[in-house]
């Protein structure tokens, strides 16, 4: 059993082969011994045969036998070699996956870096175009107002167009406290083709009247979003008209309807409110939702916040406050106090 031992040491030859051969070459010596007794050629020949028929027998056929030695010495060699870095094919192997995996690696690395640059880019051209157009593509200008079907009565959540609906806020020092009164009025207008709904702002400081606006605006059935076509505005000095700034109506030169209130309420959304280049280019942007906002007319919690600014004055910005079901509750210090429908 001299052989076996060592015949089992290659690990690349099965045990069925081994032992195989271990018997055949036992018979062999065995032979061996007798050819050496005998010492005749015909014994010799004799001899040579029957091992030739014994070999035959022990084992398959010499491809089979070959191929089959050959793939497991290949299964062996592969999985020693994937465990052992010394070993050179192991070490090709390990370093083709680590640079694919590198490669993976630096593209991240790579498109973090361009986020990251880019982002600061972004922030300096805003830095840069703030304060000259503050970023007019930034601030949606089409609502595709052709495809709307308008209506000067109805409701959006946020915005309530009904005739004879009243909000009053009110806030400020005392002796200086102002107050606004807003009422929809059964009053329509056509401007620019459509029937617009007129909503009337009277704003006093002190007790005195310093403006009343009249608010032209339609509602477009398919989106429900609140469109502004314009208004009219009466600037007031001890009881006289001294000047109607910031006047305009769509349809006149370049002005186009904005959006009050949008019908889908988007985080982040922002529009222009009024589309008058030369006269008026109020927008918003709607930057909380849900805040508990307390005023004396009540707390509310299904809120929405916009702040307001204009281009002609970029660096005024106001805060507005809105409550579902209700409309403005808040304009900066001014506070819901009443609302509600009037006869």
């Amino acid at each position: 059993m001299f052989w076996y031992k060592y015949l089992i040491e290659f690990r690349f030859i099965y045990k069925d082969y081994v032992r195989q051969l271990v018997t055949c070459i036992t018979f062999l010596n065995k032979m061996g011994m007798a050819l050496i007794a005998m010492r005749t050629k015909r014994n010799l020949l004799a001899i040579f045969a029957v091992a030739t028929f014994v070999g035959a027998v022990a084992f398959p056929i010499t491809s089979d036998v070959i191929g089959q030695t050959y793939d497991a010495k290949e299964r062996a060699y592969i999985g020693n070699s994937s465990m052992d870095t010394n070993n050179h094919i192991g070490n090709s192997l390990i370093h083709w996956v680590s640079t694919e995996a590198s490669a993976t690696t630096v593209d991240d690395e790579e498109d973090d870096d361009l986020s990251e640059t880019g982002g600061d880019i972004l922030e300096a051209e805003n830095d840069t175009e703030q304060v000259e157009t503050e970023g007019e593509n930034e601030y949606t200008t089409s609502f595709r107002a052709e495809d709307c079907t308008f209506a000067s009565t109805g409701t959006n959540p946020f915005f309530i167009l009904e005739p004879n609906y009243q909000l009053v806020l009110a806030g400020g020092e005392t002796g200086e406290s102002a107050e606004v009164t807003i009422t929809v009025l059964n009053e329509t207008r056509e401007v620019n083709g459509t029937e617009t709904r007129v909503l009337e702002e009277r704003e006093t400081i002190g007790g005195e009247l310093v403006e009343i606006s009249r608010n032209f605006f339609a509602i477009c059935e398919e989106t429900n979003s609140v469109f502004y076509f314009g208004e009219e505005v009466d600037d007031y000095q001890n009881g006289n008209i001294i000047s109607h700034e910031g006047a305009w109506l769509a349809g006149q030169d370049a002005n186009r309807a904005g959006v009050i209130m949008p019908g889908t309420i988007l985080l982040g959304a922002r529009y222009y409110q009024e589309i008058a280049p030369s006269v008026a280019l109020d927008r918003a942007e709607i930057i909380d939702m849900g805040e508990v906002i307390q005023t004396p007319a009540g707390d509310f919690i299904d809120t929405l916040i916009t702040r307001e600014t204009n281009p002609f004055e970029p660096n005024v910005a106001e805060l507005k406050y809105y409550a579902a079901g209700i409309g403005l509750i808040q304009e900066e210090d001014l506070k819901l106090e009443q609302y509600g429908f009037i006869e």
